[in-house]
């Protein structure tokens, strides 16, 4: 049995015909940026997130980094952000002129630990980011605690989360602003690079709108140096298709990882935990292995393929020398790029093939 890493077969066989329908009504109009289209998913995404405003934009990266500047991010501050999360968090934050900071995760949850913030704190401190990581929501009551005793601004990194809830509160709604990513394997997912902002705060939301289209107000007046990150409306046609069924692949995604989190028995495997009153949408299933590759060539061998998340940690990255962070720094982050591995979860995921994976597993 061959069990891909993700397939998008499943979901292209059930919805195939909504897409193809939401193609052709774009196509008909002659319409491809800031149309009804565009309009229509924003209304219907921040409702969705209970939140007031959605900016669709781009791509994920550009969603965290229009909302810290419109936030008022420049050279010379800083943002902290976890020691553990995709390049885009740290990117955004570059952006802006701002020096991102790292603290380190929980080793069990792979988000950031709260208490580990504080002692990012400098005076130069204007932001934090929680990464909803592989879809389990922060412990947000914390970081919110922080953040109002020190003046700090939160920027939502959701771009693996759509759905996720905190204390019954969907994530994105916690902080000033959110961003999403609708990367086409993302649980919400478009059929190409898209992104959006939501937020709560109306005077935020006409900014970054500005920001994103040029810094334009209206056509031809520009009161911002601004970037072209505009959510098309292709793209947001099919992110429309999509947004009427989120619950229900989330809820599958749920099924599986269930189905891991109670099978597998192995004790080499240390499977991910999930911290009180949360309920993950499982973008990622990352489980830890101290033989983590030889767990990837075994799998590889027997025709189930993972991928690794992310197999190089933020501060060793090349691109980031100039922080001058060397290894052993921050060992938590450098532990988790060691024995993660991500396992197989996709919308549609057959039984047999869960069953394959698990017991795969437990004979390593």
């Amino acid at each position: 049995m061959k069990v891909p890493f993700v397939s998008f077969l499943p979901m292209e066989k059930e919805f195939g015909d909504e897409l193809k329908n939401a193609f052709n009504r774009v196509l008909s109009k002659s319409w491809y940026i800031e149309g009804d289209e565009d309009k229509n998913f924003e209304k219907n995404f921040s409702e969705y997130c209970e939140t007031n405003y959605c900016i669709g934009v781009g791509n994920g990266l550009d969603a965290l980094m229009l909302s810290l500047k419109a936030l008022g991010l420049k050279s010379g501050d800083e943002v902290i952000i976890p020691s553990n999360t995709f390049i885009a968090t740290a990117l955004a934050v570059t952006y802006t002129g701002a020096t991102p900071v790292f603290a380190e995760p929980d080793i069990n949850t792979f988000n950031i630990n709260p208490t580990n913030i504080k002692g990012a704190i400098t005076e130069k401190t204007k932001a934090i980011i929680p990464v909803h990581l592989y879809g389990q929501p922060c412990d947000m009551d914390i970081v919110l605690k922080i953040a109002k005793e020190y003046n700090l601004k939160i920027v939502e990194d959701c771009a693996q989360a759509h759905g996720a809830t905190y204390k019954g509160k969907k994530v994105g709604s916690f902080g000033d602003a959110a961003g999403f990513s609708f990367y086409p394997g993302k649980n919400l997912g478009a059929l190409g690079d898209a992104g959006a902002v939501v937020t709560n705060n109306k005077e935020l939301a006409d900014k970054i709108r500005a920001l994103k289209n040029y810094g334009s107000d209206y056509k031809y007046h520009h009161i911002y140096k601004g970037n072209n990150s505009r959510l098309d409306e292709i793209q947001a046609a099919f992110l429309s298709v999509k947004l009427k069924y989120i619950e229900k692949i989330n809820n599958d995604r749920r099924r599986i990882a269930n189905r891991y989190n109670e099978n597998i028995t192995n004790p080499k495997i240390i499977t991910p935990k999930v911290i009180n009153d949360c309920i993950p949408v499982w973008h990622v299933y990352g489980i830890r292995c101290n033989e983590r590759d030889e767990l990837e060539e075994y799998l590889s061998g027997k025709g189930i393929y993972t991928n690794k998340h992310y197999p190089i940690p933020l501060h060793l990255q090349e691109c980031y020398k100039d922080l001058g962070i060397s290894k052993g720094s921050l060992p938590i982050a450098e532990k988790i790029s060691d024995t993660e591995l991500s396992l197989p979860l996709y919308y549609g995921m057959k039984e047999e093939e869960i069953a394959f994976v698990i017991d795969a597993i437990n004979e390593f």
